[in-house]
């Protein structure tokens, strides 16, 4: 019997940070890598995944909650409000209203639900008041974990002291690298009970770096992928503004995602060659 699981979000559910150019968006993703070992247990699970980068959680509810909802999923993964956390203007009481409406929306399809507390990243002093904020966003979420029950599955990203170690993230250490999607692959499919064939090796221990580089590397992350952010967010524009849905219906995983997007883009490039209607 055929079985989905539908992922929503921004970033970190489309698989930023674990770059695939094979694959739809150029990036592969925790989300394809819990689709694919599903799977391999069961061919007939099939898999979406409408996450995009940069989203907001006002138009995560608008475009991707009841589209989601309309494919009758069994698993529902809901990744929301980062973004949101990060603009100071933005009032974090409302958000978090809108983010419990959402997840009581979800809850009532029926669907598994798996929610996520945001990790407490090492940042830089200036961005420190960050971090109150996302304590205040993974109260909410423990929240209304324990009061959906087994209704709702608890990713508590937050508690991992392995994301502490630098080398689990990407050079904007906001997204997580590949090594981190395949770690949150592997804790997910533990928390789901499914069987997988993934691998995390730890790392050796980590090479100390003195001051000077240490410092020089903060100025080159600030000028290279914080101002760019932030001035992003003042013109009003995101990185997701020209990309669509990676997986925007649901696929069966088992035949082969690097096979299905080749297919995919065969038949998108045919369509825009192909001669007018006569």
């Amino acid at each position: 019997m055929s079985r989905l699981f539908v992922a929503i979000g921004d970033s970190f559910t489309e698989g930023v940070g674990d770059w695939e150019p094979r694959l739809p968006n150029g990036v592969r993703g925790w989300a394809d890598r819990v689709a694919k070992q599903l799977s391999k247990e069961d061919p007939q699970w099939r898999y979406a995944n409408l996450g995009i980068r940069s989203r907001r959680l006002d138009r995560i509810i608008e475009e991707q909650i009841e589209p989601a909802l309309a494919m009758n999923p069994d698993v529902i993964s809901f990744y929301a409000g980062g973004n949101d956390i990060l603009e100071f203007r933005k009032d974090l009481d409302k958000v978090l209203v809108d983010y419990r409406a959402a997840v009581d929306r979800l809850a009532a399809s029926g669907a598994q639900i798996l929610l996520f507390t945001g990790f407490d990243i090492p940042v830089h002093p200036m961005l420190a008041p960050f971090k109150r904020r996302n304590w205040k966003f993974n109260d909410c979420v423990r929240e209304l974990a324990a009061q959906y029950g087994d209704t709702v599955t608890l990713v508590d990203y937050w508690q991992w002291d392995v994301y502490a170690d630098r080398r689990m993230w990407d050079v904007d250490k906001l997204h997580m690298n590949r090594a981190g999607h395949r770690y949150m692959a592997i804790r997910i499919l533990e928390l789901l009970g499914a069987n997988h064939q993934l691998v995390f090796e730890l790392f050796a221990d980590a090479r100390r770096i003195g001051f000077i580089q240490a410092t020089r590397r903060d100025v080159e992350w600030l000028r290279q992928w914080v101002l760019p952010m932030f001035g992003r967010r003042l013109r009003g524009v995101t990185l997701g503004d020209e990309l669509a849905p990676r997986w925007p219906q649901p696929i069966y995983p088992a035949q082969g995602m690097k096979k299905l997007h080749r297919k995919r883009s065969r038949h998108k490039i045919a369509n825009l060659t192909a001669p007018p209607a006569p």
